[in-house]
């Protein structure tokens, strides 16, 4: 039986729980998985829970349902985010590990990391001890492998991950890395296992060449009861009689691991195939799949690497993977971010510097998209408040009460919201960054809600607007209109009406307890909304790729012409160009244009220059 403990249980009440196991011959261990202690006890056949049911300092008793407690969904429903340096896994991002197979040199290293950094990857792996198949191949250049991996992480920023082969490794590894990984022939190293799970340090657990998903979870479980709760599980290919691949990579394993525990899963193709040509497809497949990250073994000269080059991409087809998987994120509402690090360092400096976390504000309601879009882009390391509209988050952050915004500015489907540029405009607030983000809704009710019943339906009048075809199959429904979708969620639960529904977002019906109805009822499956981060000031927040430009042009023939030729000639790509009327002068335009560039680099400033020569109005909006 698993036992929880309450927060604020005192010494004596855990002793007298402690004896009235031991009264009964019970066994048992006191572990820390999560919030709060827990004691998992090995209940005998025929024992209840009567006899420590009365005594005070317990929240909850459950019995045995599967032989991986502390691992175990039904035992701990949230997601358990893993922290690697400043990366999360397990949250809103896809994280990337790359690197070489092998560490072999400082320079080789160095070389790999600073490639795979700049085209996303946010972990550094690297092999400094090597367990073979043949005693005669490259075994790995040991601790100097791992002072070489430590070096790199400090010119790079790069976390990085190693594989541990011993118990006698494990002070070097507190000393040299950010994250353990046990490879698959040692996954049921039991003295290994128990090792890392006294350690304080996040571990990446392998499957087995040949283990059964209960089996890889049970291993999980041993270092979950050592107290280390920081494991991420990796797929890497299983042993079957196909000989085209090097593995079979079980696919169907990530939506089973993520209905049956609660950590993170990680995927790596490269082992799983062992062919370089087949590492993109089954990696891409794996993040369609619903896998948390990814790891991918890339060399600057695979035909030359110790070992494993036949599996190791490219750095330039390490890139074309990573705009792949920033293109298919979206569709399973996570994120690929470029400027993880960057970002992440900038926080983490600006948090120290004040004292406390930093904050961000967006429209709207918890639950509601862009409550989900901030918490994308931002990650878990600040603070998250709404406010009732976009004028209120632009007037937090002029007025120095929050660090950054974050507002819609364009939906795929009803184009741009202006009435936001026009506020930035006023307050000469910046643009630092942007997100994108899939919004799908459903239709919800309270517990017992059926939809041919239904007379009335409650949400925002955007989310009426994108699902309006479902709208017309059921016209005679009254619409009331909310703020937004986590707004109108809240109030069905809280009038508890079995004739009203709300069109909603799944983690809005989730976080209030409602019914889902109907599924994916939005008009087009492309249904995007790109959201602006926003600041008083420019903020270093990663590579900076594209800039937002406002401008307006005197009233003659060829003025935009001239402006458009001008990004023409100097090779410079639109990505959008929209008119816009100007406020208060009546048939009067100015230009909203991003352009793929950044307006800040030295060679832009002639492109200024000409641009300033023939436009009446000329306004950066940001770079980012």
């Amino acid at each position: 039986m698993i036992i929880k403990l309450n927060k604020n249980i005192s010494e004596s009440q855990k002793e007298q729980i402690h004896s009235a196991l031991k009264a009964e011959g019970v066994a048992f261990s006191e572990v820390s998985p999560c919030d709060g202690d827990i004691i998992i006890a090995k209940s005998r056949a025929g024992l209840g829970t009567d006899f420590i049911n009365n005594l005070s300092g317990i929240e909850e008793i459950t019995p045995d349902k599967t032989s991986f407690k502390l691992v175990a969904r039904e035992n701990h429903p949230a997601d358990t985010l893993v922290k690697v340096g400043p990366v999360t896994i397990g949250g809103e991002k896809i994280i990337v590990i790359s690197g070489p197979c092998a560490v072999e040199s400082h320079e080789q290293t160095l070389s790999i990391a600073k490639e795979v950094k700049k085209y996303g990857a946010v972990i550094l792996r690297g092999g400094a001890f090597k367990p073979r198949s043949s005693p005669y191949s490259f075994q790995g250049l040991e601790e100097d492998g791992l002072k070489i991996l430590a070096d790199v992480r400090e010119e790079t920023g790069m976390p990085v991950a190693t594989e541990m082969t011993a118990p006698s490794q494990a002070d070097m590894m507190m000393k040299y890395v950010d994250m353990i990984q046990i490879g698959a022939r040692n996954m049921q190293n039991f003295e290994l296992l128990k090792c890392v799970g006294s350690l304080n340090k996040p571990v990446m657990l392998k499957r087995g060449l040949s283990a059964t998903i209960e089996e890889w979870l049970m291993s999980a479980e041993y270092i979950m009861a050592g107290g280390n709760t920081q494991v991420v599980i990796c797929e890497r290919g299983i042993r079957t009689f196909e000989p085209y691949t090097r593995n079979t990579l079980d696919l169907s394993a990530i939506p089973v691991v993520k209905s049956l525990t609660h950590l993170p899963i990680l995927i790596d193709p490269s082992h799983a195939t062992g062919i370089r040509e087949k590492v993109a497809p089954m990696a891409r497949a794996a993040i369609a799949a619903g896998a948390d990250a990814l790891m991918i073994e890339v060399h600057n000269n695979p035909a030359k690497a110790a070992s494993d080059g036949a599996q190791s991409l490219l750095p330039a087809q390490f890139g074309k993977l990573m705009r792949d998987i920033y293109v298919i994120a979206p569709v399973i509402n996570k994120q690929v971010d470029f400027g993880y690090l960057e970002k992440a360092a900038v926080i983490d400096k600006s948090t120290e510097a004040q004292g406390k976390k930093l904050k961000a504000v967006f429209q709207g309601e918890m639950g509601a998209p862009d409550h989900k879009a901030a918490r994308q882009y931002f990650g878990e390391d600040i603070e998250l408040s709404p406010l009732n509209s976009s004028r209120s988050v632009i007037e937090a952050v002029t007025e120095n009460k929050s660090d950054y915004g974050l507002i819609p500015l364009e939906h795929s489907m009803s184009g741009s919201v202006h009435e936001n540029y026009d506020l930035l405009i006023e307050n000469n607030l910046k643009i630092i960054g942007e997100i994108t983000l899939r919004i799908e809704y459903i239709l919800a009710g309270v517990e017992g809600t059926i939809a041919k019943e239904i007379t009335s339906v409650i949400s925002s009048p955007t989310a009426f607007h994108h699902c309006d075809k479902y709208m017309e199959i059921h016209s005679d429904w009254q619409l009331l209109y909310a703020q937004d979708t986590a707004t109108a969620a809240s109030q069905i639960k809280q009038e508890n009406d079995k004739t009203s529904a709300t069109i909603t977002t799944k983690e809005a019906a989730t976080m209030y307890g409602l019914q889902i109805i109907e599924e994916g009822i939005e008009t087009s499956p492309r249904n995007y909304t790109r959201f602006a981060v926003i600041a008083k000031e420019q903020k270093e927040h990663g590579q900076k790729k594209k800039s937002s430009i406002i401008y307006q042009t005197s009233d003659k023939p060829g003025a935009l012409l001239k402006t458009l030729s001008i990004f023409a000639e100097n090779n410079i790509n639109l990505l959008k160009l929209e008119s816009r009327p100007v406020d208060g002068r009546p048939w009067e335009y100015m230009f909203y244009v991003d352009i793929e560039t950044s307006a800040d680099d030295d060679s832009f400033t002639p492109v200024l220059k000409a641009l300033k020569e023939n436009t009446d109005y000329l306004h950066i909006l940001g770079v980012y």
